[in-house]
Formats: structure tokens, C-alpha cells, sequence
């Protein structure tokens, strides 16, 4: 591990603790102050598939997901990886998407400046219907 990566796995979870809350209720306002001014992220599909740029951008895709998981999401953690700069969470998640059933596995990576998440990607592989 690089001398600096134990500080930013402490970042990192603690991002993700705030991540899997607002999975699960919708509230996403911990998650969001830990983001960067200038933080970028990228998501596979739909809306806002590719990279996004701003923290603006990243209030509207998570109000989007608290719109549309409006039951909130459960989550198991499976793995977590760690080098200088970057974590990666490997998980499961389920819950109900617009109504009906919905289970997936997800690999999100945060890029850690400081004590603020500056980017984040998500890789899913779907268990069933997926957005």
C-alpha cells in the first residue's frame, strides 16, 4: 500500500458510508459535501451515460436515482481495493426500480483528493432489469 492510502480508504469509506445512505433513503446531501467543486463522474447508461462534469451535474443524477429507486436500495459490500489515489467498491444492491423488482452488482471507483471524493465510475452488471 502507498504511504498515502490509508488516509484515502479513510476517505474513500467514509464517502461510501454516505453513498449507501443515500442508496438506501434518497438523502444524498453527506454524499454530495464530500464532493469536489470541479468532480467528475461516469455512468454506463441512460441520461447520463459517459462522463459528467460538476458537482450541479452530480445533484441532478442522484436526485434522479432517489427518483428512481423511491424505495430505496439495500446493499452488501463484497470487495474493496485501494491504491494512492483510487478506491474501488465491489457490491450488490436490490430494492424495487419504478415498482418492480431489481437486483444488481456494481463496481464504483472514487478518486480521493484530499478528504473530498474528485471522481467517481460505476461499472454495473445487472441480476435482472436494470434502468
Amino acid at each position: 500500500m502507498a504511504p498515502d492510502a490509508p488516509q484515502t480508504l479513510q476517505v474513500a469509506q467514509q464517502a461510501f458510508q454516505h453513498f449507501a445512505h443515500g442508496l438506501a433513503t434518497g438523502n444524498w446531501q453527506a454524499f454530495i459535501a464530500m464532493l469536489t467543486d470541479d468532480f467528475t463522474f461516469w455512468f454506463p447508461l441512460g441520461a447520463y451515460a459517459g462522463e459528467n462534469v460538476g458537482k450541479e451535474r452530480a445533484i441532478a443524477f442522484f436526485q434522479y436515482v432517489a427518483e428512481t429507486f423511491n424505495q430505496g436500495l439495500t446493499l452488501t459490500l463484497d470487495t474493496v481495493t485501494c491504491n494512492h489515489t483510487t478506491v474501488v467498491f465491489q457490491f450488490r444492491d436490490q430494492g424495487l426500480l419504478r415498482g418492480s423488482p431489481y437486483k444488481n452488482r456494481v463496481a464504483v471507483s472514487f478518486d480521493v483528493r484530499g478528504d473530498k471524493i474528485c471522481a467517481y465510475r460505476e461499472y454495473l452488471g445487472s441480476d435482472g432489469r436494470i434502468m
